[in-house]
């Protein structure tokens, strides 16, 4: 026998369960109006990141903080409390930059590190500047802003501006004033 009870349940039953699935529908439309338009979609702490090609390390990054803007439309990855990282190549050899904030451009691949950067190479080469931008396609530093360049043969240039290949070794300073080293060789 159906009785009111049976019948008001079984209506109360529908309507949980229908709306059950037509929210289920708009979930992600709530969660977008829910998240502002700038908010990072991820935020990272005590970053510690390991890249590896053919199971050999080619680089670690570490960072107190990141924030994830991939879901932008420019996306791009912000460090705002600083972030170190090493470079190995094929040898092994270690370079290390550091940084008081970096920024990456996932779309034009540029890095952007600001505040007390340095950048140290595997032969000792040490860049300390207040601003410098990696192209990671191009495999290329610059920056306009002033730095110094301490070269391992005792070589020194202080300058404003300058832009090189990671090796330093196609460098060029647009005002400079430092100190060179020459050899001599006998003929």
């Amino acid at each position: 026998m159906i009785t009111y009870q049976n019948i008001y349940s079984g209506i109360v039953t529908v309507i949980a369960v229908t709306m059950l699935f037509s929210c289920q529908g708009n979930l992600n439309q709530v969660r977008a109006l829910d998240q502002q338009a700038d908010s990072p979609q991820t935020i990272g702490e005590e970053m510690f990141l390991k890249y590896t090609d053919s199971g050999r390390v080619v680089a670690t990054l570490k960072s107190p903080k990141m924030l994830d803007f991939t879901n932008l439309e420019f996306p791009y990855r912000e460090f705002p409390e600083g972030v170190k990282v090493e470079f190995f190549d094929e040898d092994n050899n270690k370079n290390t930059v550091t940084a008081n904030y970096a920024i990456i451009y996932d779309g034009p691949g540029l890095i952007d590190l600001q505040g007390d950067v340095v950048l140290v190479t595997s032969d000792s080469t040490k860049l300390e500047a207040d601003q410098l931008f990696w192209d990671q396609s191009l495999a290329w530093v610059f920056t306009d802003k002033a730095n110094t360049i301490r070269f391992a043969n005792g070589a020194r240039n202080d300058g404003q501006g300058f832009d090189s290949d990671l090796n330093f070794s196609n460098f060029r300073s647009r005002t400079n004033v430092g100190i060179q080293v020459i050899e001599e060789k006998n003929k």
